[in-house]
């Protein structure tokens, strides 16, 4: 049940700072897409719907939620596997699921529902470290989710997974010398990776990431476009709906992947500041919630949704920049897609909703 009294809790100042990205993100939508396209219309409706997941999420006590965690990570996996016998294929990748109104991507939901059965697992141990068999239970959980997204195959958002297990672990009590322990191994095995676990293609993105001149009106074509689009809006940008690399199509799927590289042209230096400052405010006030966060399985919570969401806002301006591979992932509360952002914003919701919690019996 909420009780009134908690909204005098709630962070405003985060709220608005999630939903000042998430305008921005349409906004821009609205000039990637010249005007007010499906993908437009689709992200509002998609912004809506994902105010209503937060509000649900906020609403509902998070220790009721972590207490039920292992019902919500097996309809998790059911989604998943579902995906993989009836999802819809797009560009080669079977990651959705028709519902007839709208598409759902289950894999964009796993990082929060990850983070609620590891919280669940690692929160309420009476040891300062969890043993082998909490890590081996830990790192099983998260291989599955993992698998069932890469197979789809969908690598970039499998990937966002690992932020989720190494923060909550760490924050555990795990010490630090297993992480470099899993560096090292990870370092060890990557000539495997490459010659076994990596497809064709995701081999030609790391290559051309190294030399996206070698082909330029190929494989690095889209690389090289981003780096162009965001140089070109100097200090002040182009203006809106002005800039020549996404209007005029130079930049492929501006409005997903590359919407900060069309931040970047159109707003310039200062546009990519305000953005920047206010993914970092939000950042801060979401470690603050942990902080303050009246038990470990909210803080461990609040860490595992705050350290995807990290992980793909880094990843994808870093990306958008040139200084990365081109991977699919989208950047969160700016990209389109309806499924990230309903997703997002429910992840908000559950930090939004440990914080105002934080003086409840």
């Amino acid at each position: 049940m909420f009780e009134r009294r908690l909204s005098t809790h709630l962070d405003w100042s985060l709220l608005v700072a999630v939903l000042a990205i998430a305008v921005i993100g349409v906004v821009m939508i609205f000039s990637a897409t010249g005007g007010a396209s499906r993908e437009y219309w689709t992200q509002i409706y998609a912004v809506l719907l994902g105010l209503g997941a937060m509000v649900a999420c906020m609403v509902i006590d998070y220790r009721t939620l972590v207490d039920k965690a292992h019902w919500i990570y097996l309809a998790l996996l059911l989604a998943l596997l579902a995906v993989m016998l009836f999802g819809v294929v797009r560009g080669g990748s079977r990651r959705w699921l028709d519902l007839g109104v709208f598409n759902l991507q289950p894999s964009e939901f796993a990082k929060a529902g990850l983070a609620l059965i590891l919280a669940k697992l690692l929160g309420d141990l009476r040891r300062t470290a969890p043993s082998t068999q909490d890590l081996f239970l830990a790192v099983a959980l998260t291989a599955g989710p993992l698998l069932l997204i890469a197979n789809e195959p969908d690598l970039g958002t499998a990937v966002t997974l690992l932020p989720v297990l190494g923060v909550i672990v760490f924050a555990a009590g795990l010490p630090l010398r297993y992480l470099g322990i899993a560096a090292v191994v990870a370092v060890v095995s990557a000539p495997v990776a490459w010659m076994f676990a990596l497809q064709d293609y995701q081999k030609e993105r790391i290559v051309t990431f190294l030399d996206p001149e070698q082909d330029a009106r190929g494989a690095g074509y889209q690389q090289i476009q981003a780096r162009i689009t965001v140089g070109s809006g100097g200090v002040t940008g182009k203006g809106f709906m002005k800039g020549t690399q996404g209007q005029l199509r130079f930049l492929p799927v501006a409005h997903n992947d590359f919407i900060f590289s069309v931040l970047a042209e159109e707003q310039g230096f200062v546009g990519v500041v305000v953005a920047l400052g206010l993914y970092f405010f939000v950042i801060i006030r979401s470690l603050d919630a942990a902080r303050l966060a009246k038990d470990r399985v909210g803080a461990y919570l609040v860490l595992g949704v705050l350290a995807s969401f990290m992980f793909q806002v880094v990843y994808n301006i870093t990306m958008s920049a040139g200084l990365a591979p081109v991977k699919g992932l989208t950047l969160p509360l700016l990209s389109y897609g309806g499924s990230s952002m309903i997703a997002t914003l429910a992840g908000f919701g559950l930090i939004l909703n440990v914080r105002m919690r934080r003086f409840t019996n």
